[in-house]
């Protein structure tokens, strides 16, 4: 930019996503940010009014359509939603079962993201497969860990991808004891893995960008929370998932078709992901992950978003941790679904997919038969906090050449692992003069 121009656009314009297409406009007054837009103008989905008079039994194989690299984050939410509407109890058997499939889901996303779409950004190459040729033994490691992570998903949810086995009240079959057990020799190897995929990614050289956030997450009194807990913020507010919607909003703005979540009632933005996890329950970690985040290097609370690829790390090795304990001490849910009456009535749930907090809310006729929907998934509450950054990270970056700020704008909303495809295939970047 010349001395003489007074401002700039910058547009990265197309931002591929899985949920849809979306991309990045940025305004420039000198080297003063006027203006952040990550837009995303896909079409509406329609998943909620599409489950409006369904069978509530059909909801968590619809809601697990939705996304698929995090189904299960979908179906948890769902089959909770519901089951507290209906009043349902489930058994301490099938409770564990699923948070066995909820680390199977984290291993394979979480595996996935470090090594092949967020690993290439620290060590300079375009794509993983490009860092393959200086790095075949980490990607090859990465690809192991997340055969692993969709195994489970196989034995437990029936397939890898949109699995069919989760019911309201449980699962329609139980696996065997030998088929889990046929999984432990993998497991055993993929835990040492993990580990020495969250040293490796600690030594990555990371921007220095701290930033004051507002970090959200479910906390357990008793464990580390995937599918229960208290919504918690960093700032000590801790409601119950029925709460959600009188303290954090969807609105609409004006160049995005997704909605943006805020915090009410000052509207701002807020964090969740594995590093606002982290550092909302360090202490409820598997104890090798606990361990393991003393030696990295990193003081916790954390407020650099670049490192919460060793958040994930860490995330990685406790469910590798937690699936051992419940592989090693399986006992077959008996019955795998426990039984209900149709009820009208409402039932919220929050649940914790790889990529953060998701919140669902259904209303049911005595029918059983679904009267509303509601679905928040975490990728709509990080937007606004992934433009708050860019503002303030965008000054930081000016100085370099056009291409080169668009790869650190790129490289810090895949941060926040927003979505697998816009991972992979980023951004066409402009520059406009005037």
């Amino acid at each position: 930019m010349s001395d003489e121009s007074p401002s700039r656009t910058i547009r990265i314009e197309a931002l591929t996503r899985v949920e849809g297409e979306g991309g990045l406009h940025v305004r420039l007054c000198g080297e003063r940010v006027e203006e952040v837009q990550l837009t995303i103008f896909e079409p509406p989905r329609l998943f909620e009014a599409l489950l409006r008079g369904r069978s509530l039994e059909d909801v968590p194989d619809i809601t697990a359509r939705i996304c698929g690299i995090c189904p299960v984050a979908y179906q948890m939410s769902s089959v909770h939603a519901l089951e507290a509407a209906l009043g349902v109890t489930i058994s301490p058997e099938i409770r564990r079962l699923r948070r066995l499939l909820y680390c199977g889901e984290w291993i394979e996303s979480h595996a996935l993201q470090m090594h092949l779409l967020h690993a290439p950004d620290f060590l300079g190459y375009e794509s993983g497969l490009a860092m393959a040729r200086d790095f075949p033994d980490e990607v090859n490691r990465g690809l192991r860990l997340k055969k692993h992570g969709n195994q489970l998903l196989e034995v437990l949810g029936g397939r890898a991808v949109h699995p069919v086995n989760v019911a309201v009240g449980g699962f329609y079959r139980s696996p065997r004891r030998d088929e889990l057990a046929a999984l432990i020799p993998d497991f055993e190897w993929g835990l040492q893995a993990a580990i020495d995929t969250t040293r490796w990614v600690a030594g990555f050289n990371f921007p220095r960008f701290e930033r004051p956030y507002r970090m959200v997450a479910l906390v357990h009194n008793d464990e580390y929370a995937m599918n229960e807990g208290l919504i918690t913020a960093s700032d000590g507010e801790a409601i119950a998932a029925a709460d959600y919607e009188r303290h954090y909003e969807e609105r609409h703005v004006a160049h995005s078709t997704a909605l943006h979540s805020v915090h009410q009632p000052d509207g701002g933005a807020y964090f969740v992901g594995p590093l606002a996890r982290v550092n909302l329950s360090l202490e409820r970690l598997s104890p090798t992950a606990r361990r393991l985040a003393d030696e990295v290097g990193i003081a916790w609370p954390c407020t650099n978003s670049f490192q919460g690829i060793v958040a994930r790390g860490l995330e990685l090795v406790h469910a590798y941790e937690e699936s051992l304990e419940i592989l090693r001490d399986y006992r077959p849910a008996k019955p795998p679904r426990v039984a209900y009456q149709y009820r009208a009535g409402t039932g919220c749930a929050a649940t914790e997919a790889p990529r953060g907090l998701i919140y669902h809310r259904y209303g049911v006729g005595d029918d059983g038969r679904v009267t509303e929907a509601k679905i928040v998934p975490p990728t709509s509450q990080n937007q606004g906090q992934i433009e708050d950054d860019l503002r303030h990270y965008l000054p930081l970056v000016l100085d370099r050449d056009e291409s080169q700020t668009a790869l650190a704008c790129a490289h810090l909303v895949r941060n926040y692992d927003p979505c697998i495809s816009c991972s992979t295939h980023f951004l066409r970047f402009t520059l406009e003069r005037t």
